[in-house]
């Protein structure tokens, strides 16, 4: 699971041209819509959902109540990667995410 935080920093520095951090100044806990984390915002939320379907192929729903949770940090959104993969391994969906 490191692996895929690392490769979720990097997709999100580049999406969100955060050309000052790097992966290691982003810790895995940390809020990222929060001052005392990372401090994106709603835009910056956007983003990331563009980049996550179009590197995951995530299905993410806009009102969904769990979403607000999934976009919390990068644990959580490894987590919700992760948890897709199974389903679709699961499903007998064998194409590799994010490749």
């Amino acid at each position: 699971m490191d692996s895929l935080k690392l490769e979720i920093k990097q997709l999100l520095i580049e999406a969100l041209d955060l050309e000052d951090l790097t992966p290691a100044d982003i810790d895995d806990d940390a809020p990222l819509f929060d001052t005392d984390g990372v401090g994106l915002d709603s835009i910056d939320a956007l983003e990331i959902g563009i980049v996550l379907r179009k590197h995951y192929q995530l299905t993410i729903a806009a009102n969904d109540e769990r979403t607000r949770e999934h976009f919390r940090s990068i644990n959580s959104l490894a987590a919700l990667v992760a948890s897709q993969r199974e389903l679709a391994h699961e499903s007998g969906d064998t194409t590799k995410k994010g490749e």
